[in-house]
């Protein structure tokens, strides 16, 4: 009986202090632990709100979640789908760099302190971070063009350098490479275990984040590979136009988007207000604070969970964000109606583009070198080449998106070859502006090899509005913009 009257007192007085604490909780009165990525809940400000499904309408928080791309769980993707008849022949994969530290300060304000060493017990992690580490250490006498082989291979600084690859950067593209290994490797046996150099193709722009997030992508795809089969090709373009950079129509359509974008941001007083704010906050002219684009410094504390920037005036807040982030959006709303965007992507994505077309019709004549090929690039390599393609309603590429095209053959048909094209795991193939429609009168679930070929060599001049220009040089250099 005693025994008894004891438990009931234990559980009585266990439900008391379980309502108090809830009620507290409820009242605001003490705080809830929400201890994420190893930010304590104590931290003064927390800005990064845990990620939610996709709002019914347009949330700037949410936009900026999606751009920082904070590894997680395994994604599902769409990579390497085909019926089982269809044979891979090769896989061409463009990629932005992964997240990176900030390339802009805001003016008198302290750095945001992000650690760009690489740390096992550090969030974000992959399973092959130390073997990277390790096996980057060890390709000091790789072959590179110059000026690559001056470059670091990983990032090593204890306090980041502007535009430096962070781990979380690193750890986006092992995690690419991996999925794209089990996906082409494991599953599609693209490649022979004897692989050679002449099978694959990698090419880079002279920055390190983009050379050190192509090394991830390739460690994570083909872990301890050969230093000796491995030759990156050094890009000067962000377009990647190689010889055929000089195109004075291109810069005609991009001045004229620039005087757009220009535009558009005279029109927004909110954004305006939002800029005087911040500059007085900064004490410094508001024309100087816009000069350091901001929101590029912004988002590197939003997606590392880093209070923004505080003085003795206030602190720059989450609403300041907001406004920018909003503005950024509906930019990119108005690019795709103006088009105006579209006349310089069709002609800054051609030479790229055409490149990765000759390639596939070199695969389809049996030749056997170049069926993996890397591009290591930027936001504004991938936003020409999605906007030349017809995908309009891409989401501008986040911190290691990966955009990618794959040849295969029909080993029923095989004089008969087809490409599906992906954005960040997703098919997109029909929803090109040359394949279309080609799925409302055909039961294969990809694309005619054609469809792309004559897009490439031909629709993109079209799609200028010239009807003589059957060329890039010739497009390039038309009269009467």
């Amino acid at each position: 009986m005693l025994f008894r009257n004891r438990f009931l007192l234990l559980l009585a007085l266990a439900a008391l202090l379980a309502f108090v604490s809830l009620s507290l909780q409820f009242f605001h009165l003490t705080p809830v632990s929400t201890a994420k990525n190893g930010v304590s809940s104590k931290s003064r400000k927390r800005i990064m709100p845990d990620p939610v499904t996709e709002p019914p309408v347009m949330d700037p928080v949410y936009e900026a979640l999606l751009y920082c791309n904070i590894p997680s769980v395994a994604e599902r993707s769409m990579e390497g789908h085909a019926p089982h008849h269809f044979k891979l022949v090769s896989v061409h994969v463009f990629i932005r760099h992964g997240d990176r530290y900030p390339l802009y300060v805001i003016p008198k304000t302290k750095r945001p302190e992000i650690d760009c060493t690489l740390l096992a017990n550090r969030k974000p992690y992959h399973p092959k971070l130390e073997a990277f580490v390790s096996h980057m250490s060890k390709g000091s006498g790789a072959s590179f063009e110059s000026p690559l082989h001056s470059l670091p291979l990983y990032p090593n600084h204890a306090l980041c350098e502007m535009g430096e690859l962070t781990q979380t950067g690193v750890v986006q593209h092992l995690q690419n490479g991996q999925l794209l290994r089990d996906i082409y490797l494991k599953k599609h046996k693209l490649l022979p275990n004897n692989w050679s150099t002449d099978q694959l193709y990698l090419e880079t722009t002279g920055k390190s984040r983009t050379l050190q997030s192509g090394l991830a992508l390739l460690y994570g795809f083909l872990p301890d590979f050969d230093w000796k089969k491995i030759h990156f090709r050094h890009q000067p373009s962000a377009l990647f136009c190689s010889g055929n950079c000089y195109c004075p129509l291109r810069n005609q359509y991009l001045e004229k988007e620039q005087r757009r974008q220009y535009l558009l941001r005279l029109k927004n007083s909110q954004l305006e207000r939002t800029y005087e704010d911040m500059a007085r906050i900064v004490d410094v002219p508001t024309k100087q604070l816009r000069a350091a684009n901001p929101i590029d410094s912004m988002l590197c504390h939003f997606c590392h969970n880093v209070s923004f920037p505080c003085t003795r005036n206030g602190c720059i807040d989450m609403e300041h964000f907001k406004v920018i982030k909003t503005h950024q959006i509906e930019d990119e709303r108005e690019r795709r109606e103006k088009k105006l965007y579209l006349g310089y992507a069709l002609l800054g994505a051609h030479p790229i583009l055409n490149q990765t077309v000759t390639r596939m019709q070199r695969a389809v004549e049996g030749r056997k070198e170049e069926v993996f090929t890397l591009y290591s690039a930027h936001d504004v390599t991938l936003s020409p080449v999605l906007s030349a393609l017809g995908l309009m309603e891409a989401r501008f590429p986040r911190f290691a998106a990966r955009l990618i095209f794959e040849l295969w053959q029909d080993r029923e048909k095989p004089s008969e070859h087809s490409v599906r094209i992906l954005y960040n795991g997703v098919d997109v193939t029909f929803h090109t502006s040359f394949c279309q429609d080609h799925h409302k009168h055909s039961s294969k679930p990809m694309c005619p090899l054609e469809n792309l070929v004559r897009f490439v060599k031909r629709d993109m001049f079209v799609g200028l509005g010239s009807s003589t220009s059957t060329n890039y040089y010739d497009a390039c250099h038309r009269e009467g913009f």
